[in-house]
């Protein structure tokens, strides 16, 4: 039994990642505010053990009582692998520093870049002592590298997100069982998150001509096709831990 702990699968690349995992041998716990009832339905008719858990990653003690949940439910003596996918993210607030409110950039900061550091703190612990396949993969982004004029909050929690992996990835190296860290940059997709990159005002965010021609001339990848090639690495490829892997190379 592969056991599998997802972020964000009401929509989106989460959504597209949870669906592609609904297989045979592999239980699914999803962390989302919402449900997805084509992906439960999609669970009940394939047999996969599926199961929701309502949570907001602004809230760790949230987090903290569904992780205790998560961990009771899986059976470690038969489990073949244990993955933490930190896919949840927001972009907002799009617009420059001086102009965020101090809850826009919080909720930045608790959904970017804390709430993956707490899951994946509370995956190594509850873990630690388990001989057994064990990864964790975070969602990055190409901004994570470069300024980008009204992203200040979401270029820092995304390079925040790729050093804490590399960082993690280093200490994981001199464990008796060993976990595995890696991040991974999806490049342009074409979900929600884009509608909403695209309604920005140019004065708050720069490059929004850019990103609506991405639209325009059909250069966004669909959810599914990277969702894909994430677990095509995940699954059939050595990785090397700490290492942030981006799409452009696996296409």
């Amino acid at each position: 039994m592969k056991y599998f702990i997802i972020t964000g699968t009401s929509k989106g690349l989460g959504f597209s990642i949870a669906k592609q995992l609904v297989t045979e041998g592999n239980t699914i716990f999803c962390l989302s505010r919402k449900q997805n009832n084509e992906l439960k339905g999609l669970a009940t008719s394939k047999d996969v053990n599926l199961y929701y858990f309502s949570c907001d990653l602004q809230k760790l003690e949230e987090i903290e009582r569904v992780v205790d949940k998560i961990f009771t439910a899986i059976d470690f003596t038969h489990a073949e692998g244990i993955y933490l996918i930190n896919n949840a993210g927001v972009v907002d607030p799009i617009k420059p520093a001086g102009k965020a409110s101090t809850k826009e950039l919080s909720t930045n900061i608790r959904v970017n870049l804390l709430a993956p550091m707490v899951l994946s703190n509370l995956f190594i612990q509850n873990t630690k002592s388990i001989p057994t396949k064990k990864m964790i993969i975070n969602l990055s982004s190409g901004a994570a590298n470069r300024p980008v004029y009204g992203w200040s909050s979401y270029c820092s929690t995304k390079a925040g997100i790729d050093m804490f992996t590399q960082t993690v990835g280093l200490e994981q190296q001199s464990e008796e069982n060993p976990i595995t860290v890696i991040s991974f940059s999806p490049g342009v997709m074409d979900t929600d998150m884009q509608s909403i990159i695209r309604q920005s005002d140019k004065e708050d965010f720069a490059d929004v001509e850019n990103f609506i021609e991405y639209n325009k001339t059909g250069m966004l990848r669909s959810a599914d096709l990277v969702a894909e090639k994430m677990l095509e690495l995940v699954f059939t490829k050595k990785v090397e831990n700490g290492k942030v892997y981006d799409i452009k190379s696996l296409i």
